[in-house]
């Protein structure tokens, strides 16, 4: 009789060490966030976080990042747990890359690598897909000779070309090719969105904005009853979703675009910026934010630089603090013991109402206060089109 074999056909996640410099200009708190953030990233790559390494330093090491003690304790540490990837916080230079790789003979990556990486599996339209792999080739460019490092043994100088470096001097001009024809096939797609956007003819435009993972998603299938993609994930949401809303008999429209982080590699943010021409040329923007996140005020002001970089900090702006629900307060017990409970009204009295106005406090999940949400959010749209269209307000 025939025994039949079966097969663990599911894909083992890969394991991945974390590794951080804390610099004069980065504490221990901002570092260990950072680690938090990353760990998420890893996570969201498919990935598991085995463990987590950091090092004082005045500044990185030139050639390794850390230093040769702690590059010997993580190489340990791979060795002893099997490890597949050693992930840093920060962007590696070519060199330091080469380095790390030849010692830890693992896979390495940085921040901008991963945050790539989760951008391809999540790229879904011929847009994103083209914005994603043109940032890939401008991060693949500088780090070229770290592919042919089996050639290195090869003399370089007159006389003495070898073929790596002919190579890389053929892979460098493909690449080139390469980046022009997906910055030709960006100005085309360009020329196709602003068409688009000049047809949807004069209905008040209103974009989500925030960090990414806050709830932006949520609240656009709630106002719109779309059904936009929901994933715990950072960067679930890519490429830009646009949908009409109808209030009270007012038509608006509203677009729900990528999620911004801290430490967003240059690189990426430049190819993104066709997707973002969304918050640019919105009249509204509605700024999310996850209140429950511990570090929800440094996520305000990542928005906001990213905001001032793309010139548009001085739209309208409604701040919606969403997740009420799982919001924790720095105390959370009186000095009786008992646990404090804040209200909706709490909330509406806090500081957060008074530097943001308006604000609005939510809980988009489980639908808490959304109808003040879009009252007022009628409210603004209805005042900026009676401004703009005065022609046109039979409607209210």
């Amino acid at each position: 009789m025939a025994v039949t074999k079966i097969y663990d056909t599911a894909v083992k996640p890969e394991t991945a060490v974390l590794v951080s410099v804390i610099t004069p200009d980065n504490t221990e708190a901002k570092a260990r966030e950072y680690l938090e953030e990353l760990e998420f990233l890893v996570e969201t790559a498919g990935g598991i976080t085995k463990g987590i390494f950091t090092q004082k330093l005045a500044y990185p090491d030139r050639a390794t990042f850390i230093g040769s003690g702690k590059m010997e304790e993580i190489k340990q540490y791979i060795i002893a747990e099997e490890i597949d990837i050693v992930v840093f916080d920060d962007e590696l230079s070519p060199s330091q890359l080469r380095n790390i790789e030849k010692e830890f003979q693992v896979k390495i990556l940085d921040r901008s690598n991963l945050i790539l990486d989760i951008f391809a599996r999540h790229a879904k339209t011929a847009q994103a897909k083209t914005q994603v792999e043109l940032a890939q080739l401008q991060y693949l460019l500088p780090r070229l000779t770290r592919m042919w490092t089996h050639l290195e043994r090869q003399r370089g100088g007159i006389g003495m070309r070898g073929p790596g470096e002919s190579q890389i001097e053929s892979d460098r001009r493909m690449i080139l090719n390469k980046i022009s024809v997906f910055k030709e096939r960006l100005k085309q797609i360009d020329k196709q969105n602003e068409t688009q956007r000049k047809n949807r003819g004069e209905l008040i435009r209103t974009a989500l904005v925030g960090y990414t993972n806050v709830g932006k998603s949520t609240i656009m299938n709630l106002i719109s009853k779309s059904d936009v993609l929901i994933e715990n994930k950072l960067f679930a949401t890519l490429d830009t979703t646009v949908r009409k809303v109808v209030i009270d008999n007012l038509p608006f429209l509203m677009s729900d675009t990528v999620g911004f982080i801290r430490k967003l590699p240059h690189h990426l943010v430049e190819c993104f910026k066709s997707t973002l021409d969304e918050v640019r040329e919105a009249d509204i923007l509605i700024h999310v934010v996850d209140i429950s996140h511990p570090n929800f005020e440094d996520h305000i002001q990542a928005v906001n630089e990213t905001l001032k970089d793309l010139d548009a900090l001085d739209k309208p702006i409604v701040t919606v603090f969403n997740k009420i629900d799982a919001y924790k307060p720095p105390v959370d017990e009186d000095e009786n013991g008992e646990e404090i409970k804040v209200t909706l009204e709490d909330f509406k009295n806090s500081w957060m109402a008074k530097n943001s106005d308006p604000a609005i406090f939510i809980s988009a999940t489980d639908k808490v206060n959304v109808e003040e949400f879009r009252e007022k959010l009628y409210e603004i749209v209805k005042n900026l089109h009676m401004k703009r269209y005065p022609y046109n307000n039979l409607l209210y």
